[in-house]
């Protein structure tokens, strides 16, 4: 199945896979991402035979709609409003339907993931849920203000995670934003010593360089069930 499109309330997902699969992907995307959506499908079945189903679920309001709590600009002159409940809260509606229209039993495996903000979005979700089975961020906004703090207070619960990172990301004149490596390094070693399965990679390059190869790279890691 390629790119079927289903729409859920006030949101739109394409729907790419196997109907029946084991693992339902999960993934909040703006039109950016669609572009690149085909290339990230083909990629994690380069990566896995695992049969998966994934949903790739419509984000209006990147900034907005994927923040955890409110918080400054960091860059541009956009702040952040805060409404990943609202979206998280939707998502938990959606996915019982999606199972029940594309066959996936109440126990397929259910990783959510994604890039940057999104891959953000993913770990905040899980220390709010334990109904994922892993989250793959790759190069996720771990920068954010507040989120190491968050996080150290309100553990991950999903038992797999996969984390990445661009080698130049960190090297930035924004100290916000710099803050990235540090604080990626620290969920990593956290997340170990939690006995999570873990890992987390260095990409070449800076934020922006194949970002969808890189979401592939994390879901198909996750599926794998690797340690």
């Amino acid at each position: 199945m390629d790119n079927q499109l289903l729409q859920i309330q006030n949101r739109s997902c394409r729907i790419y896979g196997d109907t029946g699969a084991e693992y339902l992907l999960l993934q909040m995307a703006d039109e950016h991402d669609f572009a690149g959506m085909a290339r990230e499908v083909e990629a994690i079945h380069r990566q896995t035979a695992q049969p998966f189903l994934l949903a790739a679920v419509q984000v209006e309001n990147w900034n907005d709609d994927l923040s955890p709590w409110p918080a400054p600009p960091v860059w541009g002159k956009q702040g952040f409003g805060g409404r990943a409940g609202d979206t998280l809260a939707w998502l938990e509606q959606a996915v019982p339907r999606i199972r029940r229209q594309y066959s996936i039993k109440e126990d397929g495996k259910a990783i959510l993931g994604g890039y940057s903000l999104v891959g953000l979005f993913a770990l905040w979700a899980a220390t709010q849920t334990d109904a994922l089975y892993g989250v793959a961020a790759a190069s996720p906004s771990v920068w954010f203000p507040g989120w190491s703090e968050y996080e150290a207070a309100h553990p991950i619960q999903a038992q797999h995670v996969y984390l990445s990172l661009g080698d130049r990301e960190e090297h930035t004149k924004n100290q916000t934003m710099a803050a990235v490596g540090d604080n990626i390094r620290t969920l990593h070693s956290a997340l170990i010593q939690c006995g999570k399965a873990c890992t987390l990679e260095w990409n070449a390059g800076g934020h922006f360089k194949d970002a969808d190869l890189r979401t592939a790279r994390a879901f198909a890691w996750v599926m794998e069930g690797k340690r």
